[in-house]
């Protein structure tokens, strides 16, 4: 039995791993009272003790808390930005080709960014396959329901008096320097991150990672677009969907309370979008989490998981 302690346990990602692990025969959960988690020195108790820590912590913490890690045989999987294009740290994101097997005999993981997931999953198999160019300069778009800003956006969005507006989709991250450009850029193959326009809007949870290419972008045709993705993403908890608009609308809350990630296609061969629908707290955070605890562990990956 794997003994497992969630730092940062009472927070939007850190809740949803306790839900997902608090009832599996496998795993021991170690817990701190909330009182207490602040302490550094049951913190660091706890942390040398598991197998397997979950740092759900603001970035500054996560790396704060790695470093009282001091048994080698802890496995840390940090869902803070902190780490995710450090040396020595594996990339947690199983699908993208070789990935598996370093998350597997790795240490130190960092788990992806929700939007990161979404564009990467996304744009990766097509500049591997030669359909898009490493210096092409992308566009993507992200909607995401407001739990993918934490407690504090939690908190605007459902105050019994709202702000003026809050009703509305609302664009942020307006200077083009979002937390997430890093590991878009490296993790893709690109030379360049995209150009990224996140959304958050009045709905709790689920995402639509849009990336919008048109002929002149590309090396192939939508029908070679697809058939890279059915090969790239053949099942698991990334998968190709054919069709997946209702009535001729895509919700971008189709994968909320789920793990996995559907990626689709739509448009026509001039002009098309190719996306990625799942939810910002599963796959784009602690559903992913999970799924590397699981490789790591040696078993199978979607135990736990919800798809």
């Amino acid at each position: 039995m794997k003994k497992v302690f969630i730092d940062g346990s009472y927070g939007t990602t850190g809740l949803r791993i306790h839900e997902r692990l608090k009832e599996r025969s496998d795993i021991e959960l170690l817990e701190i009272a909330y009182e207490d988690r602040h302490s550094e020195t049951l913190r660091k108790e706890a942390l040398n003790e598991a197998d397997i820590v979950f740092l759900c912590l603001p970035d500054q913490a996560a790396i704060e808390a790695a470093d009282l890690v001091e048994n080698k045989n802890t496995v840390i999987i940090d869902t803070s930005t902190a780490h995710r294009t450090s040396a020595g740290w594996v990339y947690g994101l199983a699908e993208l080709k070789g990935q598996r097997e370093k998350i597997r005999a790795a240490k130190r993981i960092a788990n992806p960014g929700c939007h990161a997931t979404g564009f990467i999953l996304l744009a990766s198999p097509l500049v591997k396959a030669g359909i898009i160019d490493p210096d092409t300069i992308l566009s993507l778009t992200s909607l995401t329901g407001y739990s993918g800003g934490g407690k504090k956006m939690i908190a605007r969005y459902e105050a019994i008096e709202k702000e003026a507006h809050i009703n509305a989709p609302q664009l942020y991250g307006l200077g083009q320097k979002h937390k997430h450009l890093p590991e878009m850029e490296v993790m893709s193959g690109l030379k360049h991150p995209p150009i990224f326009n996140p959304v958050v809007a009045d709905y709790y949870c689920g995402m639509e990672s849009i990336l919008s290419l048109d002929c002149t972008q590309i090396h192939g045709s939508m029908e070679e677009i697809r058939e890279t993705y059915r090969k790239a993403y053949p099942g698991g908890m990334v998968h190709y969907e054919e069709k997946l608009d209702e009535n001729g609308y895509l919700p971008a809350d189709l994968y909320a309370g789920r793990d996995d990630c559907a990626i689709t296609v739509i448009g026509n061969e001039e002009r098309m979008d190719v996306i990625a629908l799942f939810d910002n707290l599963g796959k784009g955070a602690s559903g992913a989490a999970i799924q590397n605890m699981n490789i790591v562990s040696g078993i199978e990956e979607e135990i736990g998981l919800m798809k």
